[in-house]
C-alpha cells in the first residue's frame, strides 16, 4: 500500500518512506490512498496478534511486511485492560500500563520497532523531534534510548507539564535531549513542524518526527482499541462505544480509523479540557486553531490539534458530515477537580485529569439517557500527576514500579526560547 499527502501536492510513498520521513514533503500528514475495506475482524491470542491482523493490509508489499508481527511483539508487551466501572456498563480501557505509565508507549515503542529495522549501517544518525505537551516526549524518549543510529530531541512547554511529566522527558541523556521551550504546546509543535520542512536543515541533519503526525504513531494506536471491542462484543454481543480524552486528536483518530476498518464500535465521543477549538467546531462553528489555554489536563492543552487534517481528509472536506459524525464537549478544571474527588469519594475510583475529563463527559452522556456499552480511554496513570490528584483525594497515589525507576534517576533539561533560530542551531550543531 502507498500513502498520499493529506495536501496532495506530493508523491505517493510507501509506508516504510512515509514512517521514515514523519511529515510528507508539502507539509501535509500522510494518510493511505485508500482505505483498506471493512472487513469482519476476530481478537488474536493476545493484543500483539490482533494488531499483526489489523495492520497487515496497511504493510503489504512493503520491506517491513515480513517483520510485522516481530514489530507488533515488540511493541505491544504489556496488557491494556478493559475493566467496569461502578455504574453498570460503563468500563475504563486502561492504556497506561506500559513504562513511561502512558497511552503513548503503545505507538512510540512500534515506530522506534520500525525506524531500528530502516536504518541502513553506515547512514547518518536518524534525529527524532518530538513536541510533547506532556507524556508523548517521555513515551518517545523511552522507545529510542540507546537505539543505534538513533537520536531523540524532546521540545516541551517549560512550566506547562507536571513535576513528574518533567522529570521523566529530562531523565534519559545519552541520545535523548529534553529542551523546556519558553511557550506553549503549540509553539513546540510549530517549532518541530517547520523544522521537518526545512530542507537545508535536512541535508545537514537528517530529521524525522514522533509527534502523532507520524504514521507509525498513529496506525498501531488502533490496536488496542481494536483488542478491547473485539473482546467485549465476543463476551456480551454488545459494541463497545467510546469516550476519548484529546488534545492533538490522534488517539481520537485511531479509534475512528479502526472502526472504518470493521472494528465494532459504536459512537465515539470527543472530551476536552478548556481548550475549545473542537467542540466549538463541532457544535457548528467555524474550525479556528486559537492560543492553548492552560489547564490541569494539560497533556491536552492543543490550541491547533494537527490530527484534524487527516480527520477532515477521512471526510473529504465535508463540514457537515463530519459534524453530524461526532460529538465533542469541553471541561473545566473544577469540574475536573470535582469528578475525580467524587469518583474516589463514591466509588473508589482514581482517575488522572484526562481520564477525569472524558469520565466526566460520560456521566452527561448518562444523564441525558445514553444507553450501551461505553469505554473511557485512560491516557495516564494518575501517580504522573500526584500534585492534582493526592490533595483531591486524601490519599497517596501508588506509582507503578516502571515510573518509580525513572523518577530514581537525575534529570536535565536545556532551556530554550520560543524561536525557530535558536532551534536551526542546536539540530545543526549535531551534524
Amino acid at each position: 500500500m502507498n500513502f498520499i499527502s493529506t495536501r496532495d501536492a506530493s508523491e505517493p510513498a510507501s509506508l516504510s518512506a512515509a514512517i521514515a520521513a514523519g511529515l510528507a514533503p508539502d507539509g501535509g500528514l500522510y494518510v493511505p490512498m485508500r482505505l483498506p475495506a471493512s472487513r469482519t475482524l476476530r481478537a488474536g491470542a493476545n493484543l500483539a496478534d490482533t494488531a499483526t491482523g489489523l495492520l497487515a493490509p496497511f504493510f503489504e508489499g512493503d520491506a517491513l511486511e515480513p517483520e510485522l508481527p516481530a514489530i507488533c511483539r515488540e511493541a505491544f508487551d504489556f496488557p491494556a485492560p478493559l475493566k467496569p466501572l461502578a455504574t453498570p456498563g460503563d468500563h475504563v480501557l486502561e492504556l497506561f500500563h506500559g513504562p513511561t505509565a502512558a497511552f503513548k508507549d503503545f505507538g512510540a515503542r512500534f515506530l522506534a520497532a520500525c525506524l531500528v529495522r530502516l536504518r541502513q549501517d553506515g547512514a547518518q544518525p536518524l534525529t527524532i523531534l518530538v513536541a510533547t505537551s506532556g507524556d508523548t516526549g517521555a513515551a518517545v524518549a523511552a522507545s529510542f534510548h540507546r537505539q543505534p543510529g538513533l537520536r531523540v530531541v524532546v521540545l516541551y512547554p517549560d512550566g506547562r507539564v507536571s513535576p513528574r511529566q518533567a522529570h521523566q522527558l529530562g531523565c534519559f541523556g545519552d541520545n535523548v535531549s529534553a529542551l523546556r521551550v519558553a511557550g506553549a504546546f503549540d509553539d513546540c509543535q510549530a517549532l518541530v513542524k517547520r523544522a521537518l520542512n526545512d530542507g537545508a536543515l535536512q541535508a545537514r541533519v537528517p530529521l524525522s518526527s514522533a509527534n502523532s503526525i507520524s504514521l507509525g504513531r498513529l496506525l498501531p494506536q488502533m490496536s488496542y482499541y481494536a483488542d478491547a471491542a473485539l473482546r467485549h462484543q465476543a463476551s456480551t454481543g454488545e459494541s463497545l462505544n467510546l469516550v476519548i480524552p484529546t488534545g492533538n486528536l490522534g488517539n481520537a483518530l485511531a479509534a475512528i480509523l479502526a472502526r472504518a476498518l470493521g472494528v465494532p464500535l459504536g459512537r465515539i465521543v470527543l472530551a476536552t479540557n478548556a481548550n475549545r477549538v473542537l467542540p466549538d467546531y463541532f457544535g457548528g462553528g467555524d474550525y479556528a486553531p486559537q492560543a492553548s489555554v492552560a489547564t490541569i489536563a494539560n497533556a491536552m492543552d492543543v490550541g491547533a490539534p494537527s490530527n484534524f487534517e487527516r480527520l477532515r481528509w477521512l471526510y473529504r472536506d465535508d463540514d457537515a458530515t463530519l459534524r453530524a459524525a461526532f460529538t465533542a464537549r469541553s471541561v473545566g478544571d473544577a469540574a475536573i477537580r470535582e469528578t475525580i474527588a467524587r469518583r474516589h469519594a463514591d466509588f473508589g475510583e482514581v482517575f488522572c485529569p484526562h481520564t477525569a475529563t472524558a469520565v466526566n463527559v460520560l456521566e452527561q452522556l448518562r444523564a441525558a439517557g445514553e444507553g450501551g456499552h461505553w469505554a473511557v480511554a485512560a491516557t495516564a496513570h494518575p501517580a504522573k500527576f500526584e500534585s492534582i490528584v493526592e490533595p483531591l483525594i486524601g490519599r497517596p497515589v501508588e506509582v507503578p514500579s516502571a515510573l518509580a525507576n525513572l523518577l530514581a534517576r537525575p534529570a536535565h533539561a536545556d532551556p530554550m526560547p520560543a524561536d525557530y533560530d535558536a532551534l536551526r542551531d542546536r539540530l545543526a550543531a549535531l551534524s
